[in-house]
């Protein structure tokens, strides 16, 4: 396809390009004569000068979080950071108890370890969110038992976008003797991450989400918490993580990290306002519905459900113009409704049809107004191919902003 026929990219909760100066940042380190050392040499300057870099970029991930660096540990990804969280956790705490307590809408890269757990022998509790999306902590409470010693709960949901009250969740865990992990591999950037003052045991990272590399993430561990490595070699990473530590990586992350710390606020309210012109702008259509609570959820995504369509039809039609997705990216390739939607209550065809908007720091009017005249065309074709839909629903689309199908303004 030819680079400017691409369509415009509104998927952002899926992977975000990397920043440009970071980009600059790892390639200086890959063609560097002095920074392509083995950080864990200590036996000469070329392992002195990487170790720096790598300790750098852990105390600029830890700066983001709320946590020390001696806390960082480097991982390939936030999957990996939550398999080494649950399966680290409950294996050397298994004499304990092997009670375990998730959300049915937390992210695949939880639910099957859980899954996977289950096989060996742990019991899940699996907890349901309100129509919203969002816990309730009492529930949380009420399925607290003796032998539970692990609790993970996704910081911000990544089909959704809702925040839960993790503060809220740890008051109650950390009595209890329960140790709570946090996937938050969306939240750099989009909503303030306090490990500490939040009351976090463990919490996953991923560099990807917050326009860094892929292929490197962080678990975040609290001096409370014993683990057991899942892996075995040189001892790099307090012998959580056996590798050489990728430095051009970590070091993409660490700055990823503090350019989307220093840019939180200012960022996410401009966000926040494509947000509502996005929103404003589909409920023109009609027969429209908002999946997630409003209140408590970070601007960056905008999940829908579109009455009277069939969801492969619809994404199929935006596809060549809007790159938008059903859900998960993980989950995408699955023919089934989402799993998130359906926790909330949604019927299996309004799960179907729904699209996942993922906004994002190249994301401008231009692009919102596109989007809204691309998914306002389909879906009232596909909804008079169907058959007809109730009176008033896109049966006029004069209020609908008109936009070519493509990028429509410069990052």
């Amino acid at each position: 396809m030819n680079p400017a026929a691409f369509p415009v990219y509104l998927d952002y909760a899926s992977t975000t390009p990397v920043d440009a100066g970071v980009a600059a940042r790892m390639a200086e380190i890959l063609l560097s004569q002095k920074e392509f050392g083995n950080p864990a040499s200590v036996s000469h300057d070329y392992g002195d000068v990487a170790n720096a870099l790598v300790e750098e970029a852990r105390e600029q991930v830890a700066a983001a979080v709320g946590s020390t660096a001696a806390q960082v540990i480097w991982t390939s990804g936030a999957t990996e950071a939550n398999n080494l969280a649950l399966f680290g956790t409950v294996q050397y705490y298994r004499e304990r108890g092997r009670h375990i307590i998730t959300a049915r809408t937390e992210h695949k890269a939880v639910l099957d370890p859980c899954r996977e757990l289950e096989r060996r022998g742990w019991a899940v509790t699996y907890l349901k969110p309100d129509g919203e999306g969002l816990l309730d902590p009492a529930q949380l409470a009420g399925a607290l038992r003796k032998d539970t010693v692990l609790v993970s709960i996704m910081h911000v949901n990544n089909e959704i976008g809702v925040v839960q009250d993790i503060g809220a969740i740890s008051s109650i865990c950390r009595p209890h003797g329960a140790w709570l992990h946090v996937d938050a591999a969306q939240s750099v950037g989009k909503c303030p991450v306090d490990f500490a003052n939040l009351g976090i045991d463990l919490m996953s990272l991923s560099a990807h989400k917050a326009y860094g590399p892929k292929g490197v993430g962080a678990l975040v561990v609290s001096p409370r918490v014993h683990l057991s490595p899942l892996q075995f070699g040189g001892g790099q990473e307090r012998a959580f993580r056996a590798g050489t530590v990728a430095t051009h990586q970590v070091v993409g992350m660490g700055l990823a990290f503090k350019l989307a710390s220093s840019m939180s606020s200012t960022e996410t309210a401009r966000i926040a306002q494509l947000q509502r012109r996005l929103w404003e702008g589909l409920t023109r259509i009609g027969g429209v519905l908002r999946n997630g609570s409003v209140a408590h959820a970070v601007p960056h995504l905008l999940n829908v459900s579109f009455d009277g369509v069939e969801g492969e039809s619809l994404l199929a039609a935006v596809r060549p113009h809007l790159a938008v997705s059903t859900g998960s990216a993980c989950t995408s390739s699955l023919a089934e409704p989402s799993y998130v939607l359906r926790a909330l209550g949604r019927s299996d065809r309004l799960s179907e049809a729904s699209l996942r908007f993922g906004l994002g720091r190249p994301t401008r009017e231009g692009d919102i107004d596109a989007a809204v005249a691309i998914v306002s065309r389909e879906v009232v074709r596909l909804r008079q191919i169907a058959g007809g839909y109730p009176k008033g629903w896109g049966a006029k689309l004069s209020n609908v902003p008109s936009a070519a199908p493509g990028r429509t303004a410069a990052p």
